[in-house]
């Protein structure tokens, strides 16, 4: 007996044409976590939802269980998160980072822990008006690292566990790491840089804003700077424990 259709909060991922209509959706649920689905004659002209299976948009769908895939025979749109995303190269590829990494991690997650998907379509919508996207990125990753239990240590050392502030940083080590821990090759952050990270994993925005703030009053420049080093061990760190390349954040880093 096959399984009855269900219905569930989905982000589009990604998709693919298939065959001569349909076209292969990519979806994370709230509830059921990554779903791969087929939706049947949406790229006819007189497809009832087709145009709505696109990424950055939020979606209540009827999905219907099969044995590969499952079937979308309904769509209906809750959010639509591509305005402002889509005009401004930054935050497209910031956008687009934000869900192809919830898919890599979604991988591991179980299907009924909606955390992922939350926390996925809340930073969409806020990198639509988010001073600085890449900033709100590095937010996203290292609290979804967190999440699936391999966010960096940013204080202590990752090692040894001797209390820091500690002035080096590596991924295979497990983030900060003293001196007498330090492996060939780690990176050599500022403090602040470590502690910017620790304000984003925490949402310590206020924090955050003043620094930004008081960066601009004196025009050193030095919030950028350390937004920019923070954000490339971040990037670090999510692609060793995913031992995979995150595509999207070598085009942000390319724009």
């Amino acid at each position: 007996m096959r399984a009855p259709s269900f219905r569930d909060r989905a982000l589009v991922v990604r998709t693919h044409d298939f065959g001569e209509a349909d076209r292969v959706v990519v979806l994370l649920t709230r509830g059921n976590g990554l779903v791969r689905c087929v939706a049947k004659g949406v790229r006819r002209t007189r497809s009832r939802f087709g145009s709505r299976l696109q990424p950055f948009v939020e979606l209540d769908v009827q999905l219907y269980p099969g044995r590969n895939l499952h079937s979308i025979t309904g769509a209906d749109t809750v959010a639509y998160h591509g305005a402002g995303l889509i005009e401004d190269y930054t935050r497209y590829t910031c956008a687009c980072a934000v869900l192809e990494s919830a898919e890599r991690l979604a991988v591991a997650e179980s299907g009924d822990d909606p955390w992922l998907f939350d926390a996925s379509a809340a930073t969409l919508g806020r990198l639509r008006t988010a001073p600085d996207p890449t900033v709100e990125l590095d937010s996203f990753l290292l609290r979804a690292m967190g999440h699936a239990g391999w966010a960096p240590s940013l204080f202590d050392c990752a090692q040894c566990g001797r209390p820091g502030p500690h002035h080096a940083f590596h991924p295979a080590a497990g983030g900060a790491v003293c001196g007498t821990c330090r492996p060939p090759g780690a990176a050599t952050p500022d403090e602040a840089v470590l502690r910017l990270m620790w304000w984003l994993t925490h949402g310590s925005w206020a924090a955050v804003d003043e620094a930004r703030a008081s960066s601009e009053r004196s025009g050193d420049g030095m919030f950028t700077d350390f937004a920019g080093q923070a954000h490339q061990l971040v990037r670090a760190h999510l692609q060793w424990h995913l031992e995979h390349r995150v595509r999207s954040l070598d085009l942000l880093d390319q724009g």
